[in-house]
């Protein structure tokens, strides 16, 4: 398996701010600084979520794929208007009412094999660092305080304004004079936005922290502009999200970021498209609002949801369906039942295909990865490989020398996918359902065609299959 020519492949990546895709080069070294929006913890992540953490997790695979390091920073919001809402109709504290959230986050990840990050900040614990900013945006200028006591950035102080959503500056300024306090506010209104909102004990209840500017507490978009300064520097390399945050969300963390350091605040943006259910947008109105815990419940593997959101490419919109659901479990079941076929050789002799199949799949796949995460491109070289491998096994052209550099392959494959199983199988068929199999062998040889198909009908309901293989017919477990 040759991976030294992975090293002439330039990773090229989709930068939303330049509309087009551009060779990763790092900042520093051959090490990548990555800033990934993290969840809101006022309830449990829907799988629109996930669709955007799973491809900020094959975004960090793919870095790595390519022998980069990778520092990757993923926040929590933990105070925003939903979240202290939610506190005070529970009558809790901010930290009582998002911890079971963050914590039932952080297993979810386990549950879809997303690798942890080196960093999750709260942004609860970054109230000084925020605060620090604010006053040099009100020393320079492009800040200013409310006539409801609340802190504003003044858009029409920061020329860039504008540049990753590509919304014209003349429009723009024509609303610069309004205000909006709110964390979020609908897209394509353009206003100067909160820094710090003034504290109202009706709205906040006893959330709040002291600053110079009064009782209150950070808006939402400073919140995400501090911590990716304080732990990754004034630039970075890489800074993801979903569509959704693009604007006013992102645009407003260049704006506040740039204009406190004098720098440029990222060097790549990259946007996740939505995840729509059967062509729909997800609602909870609608009854097609699904969390991960929703889907667990109905039977699917967390293993099988990553799949599903990993197969589609990001900057596509994913169609959630249970009927994609199902499809993937049977995609799973060939590339896992092919890793155990492979481990099975018992076979000498080869026609010497093997290695070039190996090296043209490996190739075929990087070169895909390398294309913005074709990751649609790069599963077609995984079953493009797989086929011409069985069919090499059909035949009994795959030595058992050869079988280890498939396996090998494929666990390269799994560091992108995080979804294939590679432990041995040891079936254990019940002894019941082995004198069915030997009763129905010998109902075929005589013809017993209503007995084969009764017995065929009992080891189905039991859930093992019949495969015929080169090596003669065997059950299966489905």
């Amino acid at each position: 398996m040759n991976e030294h020519a992975l090293k002439n492949i330039p990773l090229k990546l989709y930068n939303t701010a330049e509309r087009q895709k551009q060779e990763l080069k790092p900042i520093k070294d051959n090490h990548i600084q990555l800033y990934t929006c993290g969840p809101t913890v006022y309830h449990y992540a829907h799988i629109g979520n996930f669709r955007t953490y799973i491809f900020e997790d094959l975004l960090r695979r793919t870095i790595q794929f390519f022998g980069f390091s990778i520092t990757q920073v993923m926040n929590l919001t933990d105070v925003d208007d939903k979240t202290i809402r939610g506190a005070i109709a529970k009558g809790i504290t901010l930290d009582a009412y998002t911890k079971p959230y963050k914590d039932a986050f952080f297993e979810d990840l386990k549950t879809l094999n997303i690798q942890s990050a080196e960093y999750y900040p709260a942004a609860t614990d970054y109230i000084p660092a925020m605060i620090e900013m604010i006053k040099v945006l009100l020393d320079k200028k492009v800040a200013y305080k409310g006539g409801d006591g609340s802190i504003y950035y003044a858009i029409n102080q920061f020329p860039r304004y504008g540049c990753l959503s590509h919304l014209h500056l003349e429009d723009l300024q024509a609303g610069a004079s309004e205000r909006v306090a709110a964390d979020e506010y609908e897209k394509e209104h353009v206003a100067d936005f909160v820094l710090w909102k003034s504290y109202d004990p009706e709205r906040d209840g006893q959330i709040y922290w002291e600053s110079p500017f009064g009782l209150g507490r950070p808006g939402w978009h400073l919140e995400c502009s501090a911590m990716a300064m304080h732990l990754l520097g004034e630039t970075i390399d890489i800074h993801v999200g979903g569509i959704d945050n693009m604007f006013p969300h992102h645009e407003n963390e260049i704006a506040q970021s740039e204009a406190c350091s004098g720098k440029k605040f990222v060097n790549l943006w990259m946007h996740a498209e939505h995840l729509v259910v059967d062509q729909k947008k997800m609602s909870k109105s609608l009854g097609n609002f699904y969390t991960l815990r929703d889907l667990l419940n109905k039977g699917f593997t967390g293993i099988q949801v990553r799949y599903l959101l990993l197969q589609t490419h990001y900057k596509t919109q994913l169609n959630f369906t249970f009927q994609g659901v199902e499809s993937v479990k049977s995609s799973l079941q060939r590339l896992n039942d092919f890793i155990q076929r492979i481990y099975n050789i018992q076979t000498l002799q080869s026609d010497g295909q093997v290695d070039l199949l190996v090296n043209d799949a490996l190739i075929r796949f990087a070169e895909a990865l390398a294309d913005d995460l074709n990751i649609s491109s790069a599963l077609a070289a995984i079953f493009d490989f797989v086929r011409e491998i069985n069919c090499l096994c059909d035949v009994n052209q795959v030595s058992q020398k050869e079988a280890e550099t498939v396996i090998n392959l494929m666990k390269k494959f799994d560091t992108i996918l995080g979804v294939l199983t590679f432990d041995k199988r040891e079936e254990n068929i019940p002894e019941d359902l082995q004198e069915a199999f030997a009763k129905r062998q010998q109902a075929r040889q005589e013809k017993n065609w209503a007995l084969s198909d009764e017995l065929r009908d009992f080891i189905h309901q039991r859930g093992y299959l019949i495969e015929d293989t080169p090596q003669g017919t065997r059950l299966k477990k489905q």
